[in-house]
């Protein structure tokens, strides 16, 4: 099934209004969602024998600038299918959260634990959202545009 189609197929399916956008001729198209709405666009996306997105390839955080939103991409696949879609939310900078589709996708713990750690994103009512990369006490949020490279940590210089 062609991204247009599955784009299609959701607004027929009272998903419309919470597709904000739809990317079709890029590289890899995809839909901007309303992040509420995450869960239940997810689970219709997995369990809906046409789209039958089985798998999720791959979460990222992003940080779409200074002053500008954080955002998570997700790329997901149907081995049935032969099909993938991304999505995409778009999350406010000071108070960045959003469901977790871990127990949709059970390979998004880690990755929304690694998004955490690098993007300070809370993924609301994840398992276990704890550091995966960092230590407990490291400040910031290395991935983002703005982070400042802290001099030190416990005594040793960070920047080499």
């Amino acid at each position: 099934m062609k991204p247009s189609e599955i784009v299609d197929l959701l607004k027929q399916q009272e998903f419309g209004d919470k597709i904000l956008s739809f990317e079709e001729n890029t590289f890899q198209p995809g839909i901007q969602i309303n992040p509420l709405w995450i869960e239940d666009i997810f689970y219709f996306l997995r369990d809906d024998d046409r789209l039958a997105f089985d798998s999720l390839s791959c979460l990222s955080g992003v940080d779409y600038g200074a002053g500008k939103e954080l955002g998570v991409v997700y790329h997901l696949f149907s081995m049935k299918h032969n099909h993938w879609l991304v999505v995409k939310v778009k999350l406010d900078r000071e108070s960045p959260h959003v469901p977790t589709v871990e127990h949709i996708y059970k390979a998004a713990n880690w990755h929304e634990r690694e998004t955490f750690d690098m993007y300070g994103i809370v993924f609301d009512f994840h398992p276990d959202l704890r550091k995966i990369l960092l230590p407990d006490d490291w400040e910031g949020y290395p991935l983002r545009k703005d982070y400042q490279v802290q001099e030190l940590y416990h005594g040793i210089k960070v920047p080499f």
